[in-house]
Formats: structure tokens, C-alpha cells, sequence
């Protein structure tokens, strides 16, 4: 775990479905986990937070937090679109698009696109911006994930373009929070800009 700007703790593991390294966020203040696998020092959580709430970007990244819950003690909230695929005794919270989070610290916007459940999470206090599997970086620049992936691929790239562009130009961040790839920090607005430019 590392700490990539004043409050935002990152760290990486292999997720153990898809077998590839994937990111994972503790933010500082909302005392919130981002789309979490297990960390390599989980008692640095007990230091820094400890959490209070894990928000997950989609459906699909339910990753270790039922463990995590167990250890913490965190309500788990997932976009509202996408509360079909839980249980109902996995006990997990859905949230609306346009909900406030996190004690009002965190926005969640509509995504799209990719999944009717993609979600965007703005921190304003963080100057972050959180996105789910609609953009990844495994490279210098921003891409989308193989076409296979999607239902309608030049459809969708175009909806994510729209969606993130709208994104980028609406809301004031520096910090880019990727499930999939390398954060983007400091830069994350021009990056997620250029992105959605083509």
C-alpha cells in the first residue's frame, strides 16, 4: 500500500478470478474502500481509517469484500443497477446515481454503456475521480478493455466517450482512480479529456 496523493492509499493485487493485477483504493477522511481485494498490510487499514464503507463502481467488483466486511465491519454499497446479481442475505446497500455518499464526501454518477451498473465516484475533498471497467490503464495512455468485453463495441466506445467527456468537463478533479491499470494522478482530468477526444 502506498499513498499516490494526500489521502488516496493504493495498492495492487491478482484478482483471483480473472488472474490479472488489478487496483484497489483506501481514501482517507470518508474512510471509504474502493473496489477492494485484500491488502498486503490490512493493519494499515486498522491505522489509517479504519474503514467505515466499501462503494463498489459496478457489479462486478465484489473482489474480498464480504472478508473485508467481516474484518471492519463496513457497509458494502453497490449501484442500485446492478443489486440483481447480490443475495439478499449478502447484505449489501444499494446506491442511486446522483446519491451522495460517505457522509456526502463522495457523488456517485451514471456511466453506462459497458453495464447499465458502471458508475463513476467523485471525491471532490480528494480531487479524485473513481471510474470502473469503462476505461483501464495498462499502458502511458487511457484505453478500454478488449472488444470481446462488450456487447456493441464501437457502440459502446462511443457511449463511454460521451459519458466520461461529460465527465471530465462537469466535475473539478486531479486524481483518476482506475479499477483496472495504473491510477492516473495529478493529470487525471486532461487524461480522461484526451480519452474521451479519441
Amino acid at each position: 500500500m502506498r499513498e499516490i496523493a494526500p489521502g488516496i492509499w493504493h495498492w495492487t493485487a491478482e484478482h483471483p478470478r480473472i488472474g490479472i493485477e488489478v487496483s484497489s483504493y483506501f481514501l482517507a477522511g470518508p474512510n471509504v474502500l474502493l473496489d477492494p481485494l485484500l491488502p498486503p498490510e490490512d493493519d494499515r487499514l486498522h491505522e489509517l481509517g479504519p474503514p467505515a464503507e466499501i462503494l463498489l463502481t459496478n457489479r462486478h467488483h465484489r473482489r474480498h469484500v464480504f472478508e473485508l466486511r467481516e474484518r471492519f465491519g463496513c457497509a458494502i454499497r453497490v449501484p442500485e443497477p446492478g443489486m440483481h446479481e447480490f443475495a439478499d442475505d449478502d447484505q449489501v446497500e444499494p446506491y442511486a446515481f446522483g446519491e451522495k455518499l460517505a457522509g456526502g464526501q463522495v457523488a456517485a454518477h451514471e456511466v453506462g454503456w459497458i453495464c447499465p451498473d458502471e458508475a463513476a465516484l467523485h471525491i471532490p475533498g480528494l480531487k479524485a475521480l473513481a471510474a470502473a471497467d469503462g476505461v483501464v490503464r495498462y499502458s502511458d495512455e487511457l484505453g478500454f478493455v478488449p472488444d470481446h468485453l462488450m456487447d456493441e463495441p464501437e457502440e459502446t466506445k462511443a457511449g463511454l466517450r460521451e459519458a466520461y467527456g461529460r465527465l471530465a468537463e462537469e466535475l473539478d478533479f486531479a486524481h483518476l482512480l482506475l479499477a483496472h491499470g495504473t491510477p492516473v494522478v495529478g493529470e487525471g482530468r486532461e487524461a480522461l479529456r484526451r480519452f474521451a477526444a479519441g
